[in-house]
């Protein structure tokens, strides 16, 4: 079976693209526009993998991160973050929440799957996490 992917963001044409290009590559795609959905879409669907946007309502990447890593059914499940927020003060503290890498915005096809397969085989970021 194709491994799930949540897609966490509350623009909406950015879900849509992402699903776009990650469909392709042959994952089954799940979506939330906010921390908050994407907590329950976790509990109901149980995703392989987590792409979370940084700033959205409700609840921001970095808490869902936080959140997730503070459970024992979910502290091991990887989470990307993917934001506009590129400055090292935002990556440290995206990574100090735990997150199994943080990419910038806009980002590559290439480049979003080179990560997903690297998070999944467990191989750390060129950052050191």
């Amino acid at each position: 079976m194709n491994p799930s992917i949540l897609i966490v963001d509350d623009e909406p044409m950015t879900r849509n693209l992402l699903r776009l290009m990650l469909e392709r590559a042959g994952f089954r795609i799940l979506e939330a526009e906010d921390g908050l959905q994407a907590l329950k879409v976790v509990a109901a669907q149980s995703p392989d993998l987590l792409i979370l946007d940084v700033m959205m309502p409700n609840m921001d990447g970095i808490t869902v991160c936080e959140t997730l890593r503070a459970e024992a059914e979910t502290a091991v499940l990887p989470v990307i973050l993917l934001s506009a927020r590129t400055s090292s003060e935002a990556v440290r503290l995206g990574l100090a929440a735990g997150a199994d890498r943080y990419l910038s915005k806009p980002i590559s096809r290439e480049e979003l799957i080179r990560n997903i397969h690297e998070v999944m085989q467990g191989i750390p970021s060129q950052f050191g996490d």
